[in-house]
């Protein structure tokens, strides 16, 4: 039994203004924040698993610090009430999460951790859009952006499954993300304003993900965490490279 409550905040009734932020590299530093809030619960769980647990509590602790530095960040530079309160939303299940993850672990917490998660996803998600609101340019940096995140979900649910949370949810989620990363690949790789270097990478990514798919869709079968663990990791840190090619070529535009 779950020992412990979370505090519920409801943020799908907040409105996004119209506000417009002209910076594509804070657009990218908040699409950060969605990919390490999966990030982060991840390693949670691969440290209580003790699987690359070293690495693991390395990645956390760095992941906790500039998530916090980018809240601040974009608290100082973005002036916009609405993506203000936003921003405290995420500070306030941030605070939970650090709290949780600092405890010995048990599958109470993890659960726990799991929700605070999606929590720090859709406030991140949130500010991602209301920050690119009315911009279609800046589209290729979102969804660029989601793939980091994407891959980094993927490795959250399959080794939360692979740690007791076997229940429906946690497949479908994991199987919706398999789905969306591919959707999103195709559309990046059609993408007629890539440049030279944005396809080479591209086509990297896309070859690494055609291998290390059907690992990831045979979630039940398990065996695999530590190639979970690397090539998530690899695609995210791929991924991340491409989405500054995207910022610098619109740049330049």
């Amino acid at each position: 039994m779950i020992t412990k409550t979370i505090k519920v905040i409801t943020i799908g009734t907040l409105c996004i203004s119209s506000f417009l932020y002209s910076g594509n590299n804070i657009i990218d530093m908040a699409g950060k924040q969605r990919m390490l809030s999966q990030k982060m619960a991840k390693d949670y769980f691969y440290i209580g698993k003790k699987i690359n647990r070293s690495k693991a509590s390395k990645e956390l602790k760095t992941s906790l610090i500039k998530f916090k530095e980018t809240q601040k960040k974009m608290n100082s530079d973005i002036k916009d009430g609405e993506i203000k309160n936003l921003i405290s939303f995420v500070d306030m299940s941030l605070n939970e999460f650090e709290s949780i993850s600092k405890e010995k672990y048990s599958l109470d917490n993890g659960i726990i951790l799991l929700d605070l998660s999606e929590s720090l996803l859709e406030g991140s998600d949130y500010i991602v859009k209301a920050l690119t609101k009315g911009k279609s340019s800046n589209h290729i940096i979102d969804i660029a952006g989601k793939e980091r995140m994407l891959s980094q979900r993927i490795a959250k649910y399959y080794i939360a499954y692979q740690s007791g949370i076997k229940d429906d949810n946690a497949l479908a989620q994991m199987k919706e993300s398999v789905d969306e990363f591919n959707k999103i690949l195709k559309e990046l790789l059609a993408n007629k304003t890539n440049t030279p270097q944005i396809n080479r990478d591209l086509a990297s990514v896309n070859t690494m993900w055609k291998i290390v798919e059907k690992f990831y869709l045979n979630i039940e079968k398990g065996g695999l965490p530590k190639i979970v663990y690397s090539t998530t990791t690899d695609i995210s840190t791929q991924m991340d490279d491409i989405v500054g090619l995207y910022v610098k070529s619109l740049e330049v535009k």
